[in-house]
């Protein structure tokens, strides 16, 4: 019996040793695992006990790349309005006599990031419902929820035109790009059969791909983007199926050409061209609206990485703080600002430029980054929406193929962050004793992102336990 207590005596009071000891496995392998010219900042925290369970250089400034989506998305869902959906809306002015609308057409931009072909489509349904097939005044687009700086502070003017950086605007069509898929031919020699989604004649297509002709080169999907012009350019051999995805330069353009097309294609006689104005004050009627519910928005965002819902994440929370049109980049900002400062940080002590990490100027810390997630974990409606859009690991979004076959499989919901020599994870993770915990932990100045990938792998695994 004496035995049996001491056991049991020996073994509360070591757990604590055990635990240590487990954690000083982070340590090791920070050595081992990591480059000697590279740096790691870790910061975990165990949400069930309310106590910190590891830290190593957890005050460290680190460029967060899309881990800095977490602080946008976690700032957002605080707002009082977090759950109002993203519009789309048609208005019009003046009267419908017989078949003729005797006025103007509106469409007011909401900055959805996920409207599509199935929201342009809806719209130009509700719009032809109405009792007229001719437009005999303008068609207007009205941009001002948003100013006209159509990219980010910091973002690399050479990543045009990579899909990953849009042009940015309150009117986007298909997230301002356009997907294009090659395919061979019937003969070796004969051009490759190209098609592209959407369409639209905004663009145009000039395909120089060659079917099974490896003296034509890699292939490649390119745009005339240094003369800001938007012929689609496709070359290379083609010996199999394959896809590429291409940005479009202006996006509000890009959507307003395409919905006066389509309105002309159902038979609307309409202005052959459109402009831009704001929605006028007074007697203006709603005809169409599209909206898009937050959480799919939040979804794309955090499974997917996408840069553009986090910008319009951004632009939507500064337009509910500051109750203006013209809303700029920093007025987003300012309302992440004011909950580091009200997580008892000095916001001085971050650069914050964008609302998803995709500039370089961008510097956090793990130790911030897991204040927000302990600031959303309290907050039951904003981890409740969170936490659906993680990524989880080993099966979906940027997790996907990540930790599958040990016992971080499935036990991992977390936003990764990954740049030229700059990787990060910050988010979720339920440790053996079921206890739950948020982790942040920024690598940087490690060229194989491979390398830093599978020492944070190896950190969760470690936390975790066996």
């Amino acid at each position: 019996m004496k035995s049996i207590l001491l056991s049991v005596f020996l073994s509360v009071c070591l757990l604590p040793l055990w635990g240590q000891r487990d954690f000083s496995q982070i340590d090791s392998i920070i050595k081992k695992m990591l480059p000697e010219a590279s740096e790691v900042g870790i910061s975990v925290y165990d949400l069930t006990a309310g106590t910190p369970l590891y830290n190593y250089r957890a005050n460290k400034l680190s460029r967060p790349a899309s881990t800095m989506k977490l602080l946008t998305a976690i700032t957002a869902l605080s707002r009082p309005e977090a759950d109002n959906p993203f519009c789309t809306e048609v208005w019009y002015d003046g009267v419908i006599e017989h078949d003729t609308l005797q006025g103007n057409l509106y469409v007011v931009g909401g900055f959805d990031p996920e409207f599509d072909e199935q929201a342009m489509d809806s719209l130009i349904e509700e719009i032809i419902t109405y009792p007229f097939s001719v437009i005999n005044g303008r068609v207007y687009g009205d941009v001002s929820m948003k100013d006209s700086l159509y990219w980010g502070n910091g973002w690399a003017w050479d990543d045009n035109p990579e899909a990953y950086q849009p042009y940015l605007s309150p009117l986007m069509f298909c997230k301002g790009i356009v997907e294009v898929t090659a395919a061979p031919g019937a003969q070796q020699g004969d051009s490759a059969k190209v098609s592209c989604t959407p369409l639209s004649s905004y663009y145009k297509v000039l395909n120089e791909a060659k079917t099974r002709t490896p003296s034509a080169g890699k292939f490649s999907v390119s745009r005339d983007w240094f003369t800001n012009g938007n012929n689609v350019i496709i070359k290379g051999n083609v010996s199999a199926v394959g896809k590429q995805w291409i940005n479009i330069y202006d996006s509000k353009c890009y959507f307003m050409h395409t919905f006066l097309e389509r309105l002309q294609e159902r038979g609307i006689i309409a202005p052959q061209s459109y402009d831009f104005t704001e929605l006028p004050l007074g007697e203006v009627q709603q005809m169409a609206c599209w909206e898009t519910p937050v959480q799919d928005v939040l979804n794309q965002l955090m499974k997917e990485s996408d840069n553009l819902n986090a910008e319009a994440l951004l632009c939507r929370l500064g337009m509910q703080a500051a109750k203006k049109k013209y809303v700029a980049a920093n007025d987003g900002i300012e309302e992440i600002r004011l909950l580091i400062q009200q997580l008892g940080y000095e916001p001085e002590d971050y650069k914050i430029v964008d609302g998803c990490g995709l500039s370089n100027y961008n510097y956090l810390s793990p130790a911030l980054l897991v204040d927000f997630l302990k600031f959303a974990y309290s907050q039951t409606d904003v981890f409740r929406k969170l936490y659906k859009a993680l990524p989880v690991a080993g099966i979906d979004g940027t997790l996907q193929n990540r930790m599958k076959g040990s016992v971080a499989y499935k036990n991992v919901h977390a936003k990764t962050g990954s740049f030229t020599a700059i990787n990060a994870l910050a988010g979720y993770l339920k440790m053996k004793n079921g206890h739950e915990v948020a982790f942040a932990i920024m690598n940087q100045n490690v060229l194989s992102a491979a390398t830093a990938r599978a020492f944070q792998d190896k950190v969760c695994e470690i936390i975790i336990g066996r």
